[in-house]
């Protein structure tokens, strides 16, 4: 009787190494440049393509429709270069660090609760890890986190699929 673990449901195997799929990288409005370049580091170490994905944080009320009337905005908002936190400045972050997206690394905007969103999207690429920041120090980093949660514990708690937290991030 062959007995399953967590590793076997996710796709990992004796002898082959880690499943397919890319990697979803949570990248916050501020990305930090130690962040990016590790999970760049991880998914050129697995041979995987990193997707960057950007929530933008006053999207969340997308999430508190009722389950059967939500669009697909939270997956592919049209682009608003007027939102507090455009997703082309972050981008822009981005690019000034991994250079220009392409074959390695792509860019996506998102909408809705930041680990919910990441959750669709990783689901929906069948992604192979999720990689997000630690927690930010400071106060009002501390008052965000009991409003709303911590997104590496709320995605630890809810995916299938490892998280890798960065520290320092």
């Amino acid at each position: 009787m062959a007995i399953l673990t967590d590793m076997d449901m996710m796709g990992f195997s004796a002898g082959q190494g880690w499943p397919a799929g890319p990697l979803v990288l949570g990248v916050p409005w501020q990305p930090a440049e130690h962040l990016i370049s590790t999970a760049a580091n991880v998914a050129v170490s697995l041979d995987r393509h990193l997707i960057c994905a950007f929530v933008d944080p006053a999207s969340y009320l997308t999430e508190w429709g009722p389950e059967g009337s939500r669009t697909a905005d939270s997956l592919d908002p049209a682009a608003d270069d007027e939102s507090p936190f455009p997703p082309g400045d972050v981008q822009r972050r981005i690019e000034a660090i991994l250079g220009p997206p392409g074959e390695q690394w792509t860019f996506r905007p998102l909408h809705g609760d930041v680990p919910q969103a990441l959750g669709r999207l990783a689901e929906n690429a069948g992604a192979s890890l999720i990689i997000v920041g630690g927690p930010r120090t400071g106060v009002l980093a501390r008052i965000d986190r009991l409003l709303e949660g911590s997104v590496s514990s709320s995605l630890a708690r809810t995916q299938r699929r490892p998280v890798l937290v960065v520290p320092g991030s």
